[in-house]
Parts: C-alpha cells; structure tokens; sequence
C-alpha cells in the first residue's frame, strides 16, 4: 500500500451482477456502479443470520451503498462495503420464474465481460444493464426479447453492433438477404463470403426493432422468427468475445409471450 494512503469512504449506486462466498461468512460481490465502473467489494459478515443487509446483496439488485477503498485504484483493487441500502431489489420477482432468471444471468455475465477494466466509468452499460433487469422484473415483454435487446445495444456500446440496414462490408444500404457473423452482420450479393446464412426479412427485421426499442414490432414476432433472432444474436456476440458465455446455453427460451 502507498506511504500515507488511507482507505477512504465514498458513495454509489450499483447493480449487483455476481457474489462469490469468501471465507465462512462473508462474500465477494462484482458490481457494475453507475460512476466507477465495475468493481469488487468484500460484504463481511453477510452470510450470518444476523446481518443486517445479506439480503441486500444478492444479483440482480439495484443498490445504493458506502464503500471504504480508493476509487482512483489506491492500494488493494478489493473495497470493502461498510453500508448498503436497497433501491430495488429486482431478484425477488426473478428467482421463481426460470426463463426470467437465466436471462438475468446472461445479462450480469455479459455486463461483467464487456467491463474488463476495474474502475473504469461505463454510464451507459450500466443504465442498459440496470434497464434490461427493470424490464425482465415487470414482465410486460418476453424474456426472450429483453435478453437479445440487451445484446444488440450492449454491443452497440462496445462497438460491436451488427449491420442490419446496410451492407457489413461496403455500405450499401438495404435490407440484405445474407448475414456472415465473421463479416460484421447483413451483407450484400457481392459482399457474401462462404457459408453465410439466409434469415427471413422478419428476423432481421426484428433484430432492428431491438435494437431502436420498437416494442410493437418485437412483441407481435413469431416464435420461429425470435429463435432465428437469438441465434444469430448470439453468434456475434460469442464470436467478438472470442469465449462463450457460461450463462447463455442455460438460457430458457421457452417463453414466448409475457
């Protein structure tokens, strides 16, 4: 630790994506904060009966806490949480309902993959992420859609999206018949490198709707047409990444309809 550091106290607002046990009673918890990136922080004691915010902080939930650490990196890269209260604890509505909870789950895990850096601000990831959880809790759209609207935009974010109105390759614009993963997205006749694959306009056409928040045209989406959406979602997302997520072939897409 750096001559005359001292462990500071500050505050934030954070979603909590995943809690690790530490010891006999206390955890590690990964937070993505809406001012200081992601970061961890060790929760002393909240394993016991008696702590009195363990509920607190568990994933999925919207929280508002006091950390004691250096948020400029100082000294250890663990904080450690001294006060925690609850703004909105969204896993209460998510952990009797499967497909809703493993969606959560691919959220967290691709918010937490899209942060490699600790500490580094990541506003709009985390009012994505914290949106996506709102929407999953309140169940007025399918599962299924908030989870691949959360992918196109947090792609978007990191620079990834996928061309859907123009071609990956050269531009031009249209709503083309072909999509290469490896090419960037749609691609044109003369663009479309070997083994592209042909989905129907309305899947791409619903890859747009998620992507711009058009609710109306996602909604009335046929399942065929949502399966084909999410695999190729997928696709690229993994294919950026260069690792597959964990959570996403636990994914429950059975739900077709909030």
């Amino acid at each position: 630790m750096p001559a005359g550091y001292r462990r500071q106290l500050y505050r934030d607002d954070a979603v909590v994506l995943r809690v690790q046990k530490l010891g006999e009673s206390d955890r590690i918890v990964t937070l993505l904060t809406r001012r200081h990136g992601r970061l961890r922080a060790v929760a002393r004691g909240v394993r016991r009966t008696s702590s009195r915010f363990g509920a607190r902080l568990e994933p999925f939930g919207h929280i508002d806490l006091q950390l004691a650490g250096s948020p400029e990196g100082l000294g250890s890269s663990l904080h450690s949480v001294s006060q925690v209260e609850a703004v909105t604890l969204y896993g209460k509505n998510l952990l009797t309902d499967y497909p809703r909870y493993t969606a959560a789950s691919a959220i967290c895990e691709t918010a937490e993959r899209l942060t490699p850096v600790e500490r580094e601000p990541a506003l709009r990831l985390f009012q994505l992420t914290l949106g996506a959880l709102k929407a999953l809790s309140t169940a007025e759209h399918s599962g299924s859609l908030v989870l691949d609207a959360y992918l196109l935009r947090a792609m978007a974010v990191a620079g990834w999206a996928p061309a859907i109105v123009e071609c990956a390759v050269c531009g031009t614009p249209g709503r083309h018949a072909a999509f290469s993963v490896p090419a960037g997205g749609a691609v044109c006749p003369d663009c479309r490198p070997p083994g592209s694959a042909h989905p129907s306009p309305d899947t791409l056409g619903l890859m747009s709707a998620l992507t711009s928040g058009d609710w109306t045209i996602a909604d009335a989406s046929a399942p065929s047409v949502r399966r084909e959406c999410s695999g190729l979602v997928a696709a690229h997302l993994q294919w950026h990444m260069e690792r597959a997520l964990r959570s996403l072939p636990l994914v429950d897409r059975r739900e077709l309809n909030p």
